[in-house]
């Protein structure tokens, strides 16, 4: 899928290296990121590991040094790969894995404002680190589980970015109003029927005042946050004290004559 950027719109670039490159774009083909694919606002280019092996039989892994179970991905056969991807400096070089950073809604921000990533998809017991540090990878990880590979993660990464470029999203408000855009997590969100099993819409969404919808959110979303993410409250905690200390440090004292 393939279109010329809109007029003045950056390209996104996604560069995945996975041995199974037919699992792209997948779900990515479809909806909000599928129309900006097809639209040109990004691309994807999903390139075989494998085409890097020189032997016979394209080999790409080998067992663990110092015994264990599983194969390890070669480092010789992953470096050729990246290499072969020729991506520009800027774009960062990411592998994912359960043990890296973890993908927070900041991080994804910080990657869809940049030129797009290339990203390794790892296999069998994980790749050979030599790799990972000549080839500056940094590891990203989408949660406290394991996969069976890096592919479903990587998915999970360039659609939380793509849906942030400009031009992707109808409304810039619907990305500033989800959980995690400010530290919280979302207000509940409602709409028609009024009556739905004998729940009604709570009466403050329809009472036509913003400044009173607008509070009842924001109370939803703290209350949601303090009682599911104790981790997030903490941490949203100790920026509101820091914003309002920076606030009435800059704040004008005020003065008298005589």
């Amino acid at each position: 899928m393939t279109a010329s950027p809109p007029p003045s719109a950056p390209l996104w670039q996604a560069t995945v290296l996975t041995l199974f490159p037919e699992m792209f774009p997948g779900p990515l083909g479809v909806s909000l990121a599928g129309r900006a694919l097809a639209g040109g606002i990004w691309t994807l280019e999903a390139r075989d590991i494998r085409a890097s092996a020189t032997d016979k039989h394209r080999s790409v892994d080998d067992t663990p040094a110092g015994g264990g179970p599983g194969m390890v991905l070669r480092a010789d056969v992953l470096a050729a790969a990246i290499d072969a991807a020729a991506v520009a400096p800027e774009r960062p070089k990411l592998l994912m894995s359960p043990r890296g950073r973890p993908l927070t809604q900041a991080f994804v921000r910080e990657l869809a404002d940049g030129p797009g990533p290339l990203i390794v998809c790892g296999r069998f017991e994980g790749i050979d680190q030599r790799v990972i540090d000549a080839r500056e990878l940094i590891e990203v990880s989408i949660g406290d589980y394991v996969l069976s590979g890096g592919e479903i993660a990587a998915l999970v990464l360039i659609d939380a970015c793509v849906r942030l470029l400009p031009g992707v999203m109808g409304k810039l408000e619907s990305a500033t109003d989800e959980s995690f855009s400010d530290g919280l997590l979302e207000y509940p969100q409602y709409t028609r029927p009024q009556l739905f099993e004998g729940r009604p819409i709570p009466d403050v969404l329809t009472s036509g005042d913003h400044a009173k919808v607008a509070a009842w959110r924001r109370a939803q979303a703290e209350a949601l946050t303090q009682a599911r993410r104790p981790d997030l409250w903490a941490e949203w905690q100790v920026r509101q004290t820091l914003e309002q200390s920076r606030t009435s440090q800059k704040a004008p004292k005020s003065t008298t004559d005589g």
